[in-house]
């Protein structure tokens, strides 16, 4: 069996801290022999300074909305980044069109930005500051991932390269996501499933955000939490509480 923890508004509180409660229903399904899979939008840098080390020696991690795809204890990784022209189209067109907005590139762990804002809110600034680069330099990169914050609307951008990029827009509709079209949650974790070897038929699901939809969409069974988004609430399975009342950690204790 298999569980498969969003982090943000859903295994973290508001706080971006791990309850000892969800903590402990977590090892305690590891230890009876099931699969943690962490599927977060977060690079690695910024999953290992918000999880204990417990959680991190025993989980698999699907980075970036499935950009990203590690099990450290089998050596199993899987990269997948943006094509250079693609991403050079996209600056090429915030440059012109979005001139005021936040533009910076992950790629692999490393986190790269053009001069302009940086969203403290979203990126966490006091634990990790970017490599400040031009348009130009951003344009050499491999990029895993781009992300774009200060728009106005999401729809002329998506308008134009939604149908060669995976294109999500997540944090309350401030930040847009951009990885290749071929990535999501939900490949990278049938790609571990498939590894493990694990049918969909025994993997629950935890959610709250539109990164999470692809995930609901799987053949799982799926728990939206209390505070997530009324469209992943509508594909649910089960509702459970609050990210800030353990509701992980509710539904675990009953399964385990």
């Amino acid at each position: 069996m298999a569980i498969v923890l969003d982090l943000d508004g859903t295994f973290l509180s508001s706080g971006k801290t791990v309850s000892k409660r969800n903590l402990d229903a977590v090892l305690k399904c590891v230890a009876i022999g099931m699969r943690v899979i962490v599927a977060t939008a977060r690079p690695p840098r910024s999953v290992r300074a918000l999880l204990p080390d417990e959680i991190l020696g025993v989980c698999s991690f699907v980075y970036y909305n499935g950009a990203l795809i590690q099990d450290i204890r089998s050596g199993f990784e899987k990269h997948i980044s943006i094509d250079r022209f693609t991403i050079a189209s996209i600056l090429d067109y915030c440059s012109a069109h979005l001139p005021n907005c936040g533009i910076s590139l992950e790629v692999r762990d490393q986190w790269f930005a053009n001069p302009g804002p940086i969203d403290e809110n979203i990126f966490y600034t006091r634990l990790f500051q970017p490599q400040v680069r031009s348009n130009d330099e951003l344009k050499s990169l491999d990029a895993t991932k781009l992300l774009i914050t200060y728009f106005d609307s999401p729809e002329k951008l998506r308008r134009s390269f939604g149908e060669h990029v995976h294109f999500v827009v997540t944090d309350r509709g401030t930040l847009i996501q951009i990885m290749n079209c071929t990535v999501s949650k939900a490949s990278g974790v049938e790609l571990l499933l498939h590894h493990f070897g694990i049918p969909t038929s025994q993997v629950v699901v935890f959610g709250d955000d539109y990164n999470d939809l692809e995930l609901f969409a799987m053949p799982v069974h799926k728990v939206a939490m209390f505070n997530a988004i009324e469209e992943l609430k509508e594909l649910a399975d089960q509702i459970t509480d609050s990210n800030d009342n353990d509701g992980v950690a509710k539904v675990l204790e009953r399964i385990s």
